[in-house]
């Protein structure tokens, strides 16, 4: 069902999320999908973690929030989760946040307090702990991030200009997809290509790493239970969590989507990790 939320400029948007579990006590599962994905890409796993009540959303310019613009970054989203959240009257609540969701959910982690700015969490917080899949913690350098911002507004202008297919059809052969088999590649591109061009250049932009502040210090502080799964196969994230000592859990044989590759072991993962915290 959708969630009425409000802007910070006072303005009324519909943000959809659907509820799985809620007879469930007990603290709330919140799914953050990827760019260009929708809420149901964690359906599986949901159903997978049915002990647990969980809040699956659709972030701004995808599915079925593809009319909502997020015109405020990072710090608007964060927000917005924060306004989602209430609407469901979710207080003790774990984030789960793949790729573009996992960076969301980071940096709600940090600054995300309703009142947010002070990168802490106290132990009575409402975010009870984090689970991020091959999410990119932040670039260090201005100059890489300003590599990053050119990057993504290159694909922006690309996913507002050009037929989404034969975008798609380039975005899949980056490194990153490198362990996508030809099915699985033209797979992705039949679902993605449903998504509004306009929408998904728009979020790329407004959330690019560019964008995102370097988070690494405050995640080696995180008082909250923190895992950051990772596809074997993905030699790229297994990287940053290896150079920052970032809390690893290796998803076996599946590369950066792991909760596509294998759902029966990403959901065995995040059922055992929530487990060590009651």
């Amino acid at each position: 069902m959708p969630a009425r939320v409000t802007e910070t400029g006072g303005c009324p948007v519909k943000l959809y999320c659907q509820t799985f579990h809620s007879h469930h006590q007990g603290r709330w599962l919140v799914w953050l999908h990827g760019l260009l994905g929708t809420g149901d890409d964690w359906l599986p796993a949901v159903a997978a973690c049915h002990q647990h009540p969980s809040l699956v959303v659709d972030l701004p310019g995808h599915g079925r929030s593809a009319n909502v613009n997020l015109t405020g970054g990072f710090a608007q989203m964060s927000a917005l989760l924060n306004a989602t959240l209430s609407e469901y009257q979710i207080r003790d609540y774990w984030l789960i946040g793949y790729s573009l969701g996992g960076r969301i959910a980071m940096y709600h982690a940090i600054y995300g307090k309703p009142d947010y700015g002070k990168p802490d969490y106290s132990k009575n917080s409402a975010l009870q702990g984090l689970l991020v899949e091959g999410g990119n913690p932040g670039l260090f350098s201005r100059r890489e991030r300003d590599r990053r911002l050119q990057h993504d507004q290159h694909w922006a202008q690309r996913f507002r200009r050009e037929p989404m297919r034969s975008v798609l059809a380039d975005w899949y052969q980056q490194p990153v997809f490198a362990d996508l088999t030809a099915a699985q590649r033209e797979q992705f591109i039949h679902l993605r290509s449903q998504n509004s061009g306009n929408g998904i250049a728009d979020m790329l932009e407004k959330t690019s790493l560019g964008h995102q502040p370097w988070l690494v210090p405050a995640l080696q502080q995180l008082s909250i239970p923190f895992s950051y799964l990772c596809g074997e196969n993905d030699r790229k994230f297994q990287h940053i969590a290896q150079r920052y000592t970032l809390p690893l859990n290796t998803i076996p044989q599946v590369g950066h989507n792991a909760h596509y590759g294998d759902p029966v072991a990403f959901s065995s993962a995040v059922n055992h990790f929530l487990s060590l915290f009651g």
